[in-house]
């Protein structure tokens, strides 16, 4: 009797076709930022997450975006061309689509243009951009423009549709923090996202993945290629030890995760979440949700730091050292320290808060503070998802 083979399961190799059920703005009408939930079906998937897991979703570019580089190569969209490690060639619309990304020209793109400019004026300005000890300035020019922008800056640099695809990256899945509980929501996972939007060299710009999910999922209709991405980072194993989240803007999405967990496993352990972000008008995301775990308990402090909101500039950082005391209690008795959010700035602030109130609360010195700090992370009572 011959057997089937069971279906491979689903992975970053073997993406699932997921269907968006709902998109949702969380800011008001008429403020500057877009923040959307995103729900994610998962159901008949197999897939399964943990809270500080991530979602991985293979985005695809605007049709806009693409049409517009065929027109100025002169290309028809059906010649064929070979991808990086690809065994097979595939159509140029397809590879521009869904395979390429279309944004970060580097110097050999310029170099390529140069050497088949024919226009004096083409010829002039790309020389004046390799022109040694211009380095500052062509960074600064290319971080304004696309592979479209060179296309049509440059138009008698003509190239065949292979030399263009041969200096294009892959388009690499994007993964987003699941901002919920499989316990909670067993065939879902929830997103926060941060649509980017923007302006440079006069032209109109999109994150790839954000707008892809805002504007070019249609919702129930329009599988999404989805993975899951595991992940260290997850709420402490001992659901009595108290837990510590800080987690401005969309660094949010995995404490709303824990929290949702921690209250369906039935663990003990406090909760305390740190939020910040503009204006707590517009940029509160899931006020509602915080305040309702506040009345019925499953968060026992809500603190947050909304920077424009007054005169000076207040972060999660200053909350933090505004209830020091409070926060030391809470980490000598074995707390779990997290944060999620933005690497340049917010977590080295953070890191430095939580230095100065151990060091200032504990009666240590900064020496001190720093080993006591290293045996935080080394128990994994500290831990950070930065990006």
């Amino acid at each position: 009797m011959t057997q089937t083979a069971a279906p491979a399961a689903h992975s970053k190799d073997n993406p699932f076709p997921a269907l968006v059920t709902e998109n949702r703005l969380l800011n008001p009408p008429g403020c500057a930022k877009e923040t959307r939930h995103f729900v994610v079906s998962t159901a008949g998937s197999g897939l399964h997450y943990k809270p500080g897991d991530s979602l991985g979703i293979f985005p695809s570019n605007r049709t806009c975006d693409v049409e517009a580089i065929l027109a100025a190569l002169g290309a028809t969209g059906s010649e064929r061309v070979l991808l990086p490690r690809a065994r097979e060639p595939v159509g140029l619309r397809e590879a521009l689509t869904a395979k390429l990304s279309l944004a970060g020209p580097t110097r050999r793109m310029l170099e390529t243009l140069a050497a088949r400019a024919t226009a004096p004026a083409d010829k002039g300005e790309l020389a004046a951009l390799l022109a040694s000890g211009a380095q500052e300035t062509l960074s600064a020019w290319l971080h304004e423009r696309e592979f479209l922008d060179l296309l049509e800056e440059f138009p008698s640099a003509r190239l065949s549709p292979q030399e263009l695809v041969d200096h294009m990256r892959r388009l690499v899945p994007r993964l987003y923090s699941i901002a919920s509980s499989q316990r909670v929501h067993p065939e879902e996972a929830h997103l926060t996202v941060a649509v980017v939007r923007y302006k440079t060299n006069g032209r109109d710009r999109v994150g790839v993945c954000s707008t892809y999910l805002a504007d070019r999922v249609g919702v129930g209709t329009t599988p999404m290629p989805v993975f899951v991405s595991h992940s260290k980072f997850a709420p402490p194993q001992d659901g009595a030890r108290d837990a510590i989240m800080v987690g401005p803007g969309t660094g949010i999405a995995p404490f709303r995760a824990f929290v949702q967990d921690r209250t369906a496993a039935g663990a003990t352990g406090r909760n305390w979440v740190f939020f910040g972000d503009q204006k707590r008008d517009c940029d509160f995301v899931y006020q509602g949700e915080w305040e309702r775990c506040l009345r019925d308990g499953t968060l026992q402090r809500l603190d947050t730091a909304f920077s424009r909101d007054q005169d000076h500039k207040i972060y999660v950082q200053d909350r933090m050292r505004e209830n020091a005391a409070e926060l030391w209690n809470w980490v000598k008795a074995g707390a779990h320290f997290y944060v999620c959010g933005d690497a340049k700035r917010m977590a080295k602030d953070v890191d430095a808060a939580l230095h100065d109130v151990i060091a200032g609360q504990g009666g240590m010195s900064q020496a001190q503070a720093i080993d006591y700090v290293s045996v935080m992370k080394s128990e994994k009572r500290y831990q950070k998802d930065v990006y």
